[in-house]
């Protein structure tokens, strides 16, 4: 009987030390190596070296002189990584149903626009989306030049130029990293100084 069983123990533990434990550490150091800022969690450092977020993971932005992210589900106060998740609820959930409402008026009131892009009221699956569609970025743009002292036409110019494109021209959609596009905003629209 032990012969019998002596094969299947072997490869067991055979399979689990090259598959569980061997392959692993090959992608890991291979991701290391060829894709280090990836594998590092994508991480966004300032001028000082100091992590400030990762351009994988949306974070809130409240501030007018900046681009807001989508609303967020994760956690109690959302954006809160360790409790990535949407709001359950469905469709028809009256309370969905009235948080969108009032998302949107309130977005109706402070930008003049009818026309509300979807994002712009609505969270995603995980709740931490660190994207945001063009239109509800450009949507942004008066409230931005507004709290930053410049025209809205830089502001236009700047979010533009962050737009991502589709990968391979067909693969997803065109989208503005929030981290990102404000950091450069920061850079080249930085916050007017009052005048003493």
């Amino acid at each position: 009987m032990l012969s019998d069983i002596r094969p299947a123990i072997v490869s067991t533990v055979l399979f689990t030390a090259l598959l569980g434990i061997g392959y692993p550490l090959l992608v890991t150091g291979v991701a290391k190596v060829a894709f280090l800022y990836q594998a590092e969690g994508s991480l966004v450092k300032d001028s000082k070296g100091q992590v400030i977020g990762s351009a994988l993971i949306a974070q809130p932005f409240a501030k007018n002189e900046y681009l807001h992210p989508r609303p967020s589900a994760a956690g109690t106060n959302g954006y809160d990584a360790s409790g990535s998740s949407g709001s359950n609820y469905g469709a028809l959930n009256p309370d969905l149903a009235k948080r969108i409402r009032g998302d949107a008026a309130s977005l109706r009131a402070s930008t003049g626009h009818d026309e509300i892009p979807d994002d712009a009221i609505t969270t995603s699956a995980s709740g931490l989306d660190p994207d945001i569609s063009p239109a509800y970025a450009l949507l942004q743009a008066d409230r931005i030049a507004k709290a930053r002292g410049t025209s809205s036409g830089v502001i236009r110019q700047l979010i533009a130029a962050h737009v991502e494109h589709p990968f391979l021209g067909f693969v997803g959609q065109p989208h503005v990293n929030v981290l990102m596009t404000n950091r450069a905003l920061d850079a080249a629209a930085p916050m007017s100084t009052p005048k003493t």
